[in-house]
């Protein structure tokens, strides 16, 4: 959501070589693999090629490349115990699942506040600032970086970047650890839906417990800040709506104590309550 499509990329994506007979698309011509001696030869002359240094090598036909700044990528791809993630910078949603962390959950948990929820009467998106906007105060981590919101998540939690030629911000292709549903998701920017940018805790909740009667810059924080972002499945996302945890929680429920303790790190950073039967399913998913 919030992404418009751009054209298919055909490019090779780094690392995805196989062994056996392939084809790969080199300077617009077509290399075949071949076997017994000549696969040798060809392997001899592609060695040396490669130990001559990869500044020699011709880029992806559509130029797309690694970036060097912007949001931090997830590189290795292990993702982060939110318990160790309090700005939401690192990459990911670790599960919580020893007993000391499960104990520090709760202890978390217990600390956000309880109130009845409110009309959902004026919320509009708008209000929250223009979707994935680079503006937002400058105290909200990676905002004012040159590259928006939503490109700034993709490169957190992602491997295997790709990016629009000549930008080290648009991100094309990645593959994706998605915590809500314990699966990995091949995306490109053509079918831009499959991965949407999920807010832990919704922009419609926030308004009905108190975002409401927040300054616009407040509202927009709450709508860039990394701590209360992270890309996942997209129907899965689409299911979850303005939700609460009493009301929804991740399918993958080894993820459900993680997911709950963002939700509670949000809640405190913007002092913003839960409903009382929110926070005990917070609660329950970490053993309360």
């Amino acid at each position: 959501m919030w992404s418009e499509p751009l054209p298919r990329y055909r490019g090779l994506r780094h690392g995805s070589a196989r062994a056996g007979a392939e084809q790969a698309d080199r300077g617009g011509r077509t290399v075949t693999r071949l076997r017994g001696g000549a696969a040798l030869a060809v392997a001899m002359v592609i060695t040396g090629s490669a130990l001559a240094g990869c500044e020699g090598l011709a880029p992806p036909a559509d130029g797309v490349g690694p970036s060097g700044s912007g949001a931090p990528a997830a590189g290795d791809g292990r993702a982060a115990n939110p318990l160790d993630n309090p700005d939401g910078t690192k990459p990911g949603m670790a599960a919580i699942t020893s007993g000391a962390d499960k104990e520090r959950a709760r202890a978390l948990i217990d600390k956000v506040a309880t109130k009845g929820r409110g009309p959902r009467t004026g919320y509009e998106r708008e209000k929250f600032g223009y979707a994935w906007m680079d503006s937002a105060p400058r105290d909200v981590p990676f905002s004012h970086n040159g590259c928006d919101t939503r490109n700034d998540l993709l490169k957190r939690d992602g491997e295997e970047l790709r990016f629009r030629s000549g930008s080290d911000c648009v991100v094309t292709s990645l593959t994706l650890h998605d915590p809500y549903t314990g699966k990995s998701i091949e995306w490109t920017k053509s079918h831009a839906i499959k991965v949407q940018i999920d807010h832990v805790m919704p922009l419609s909740y926030d308004w009905q417990m108190g975002a409401s009667r927040w300054t616009k810059d407040k509202r927009e924080s709450i709508a860039n800040d990394p701590l209360n972002l992270v890309p996942v499945d997209g129907p899965t996302n689409g299911s979850k709506g303005d939700s609460g945890p009493a009301s929804w929680l991740p399918p993958n429920k080894q993820i459900r104590c993680a997911y709950v303790v963002r939700f509670a790190q949000v809640s405190l950073k913007y002092a913003l309550p839960v409903t009382a039967a929110d926070k005990e399913m917070m609660l329950k998913q970490c053993g309360g």
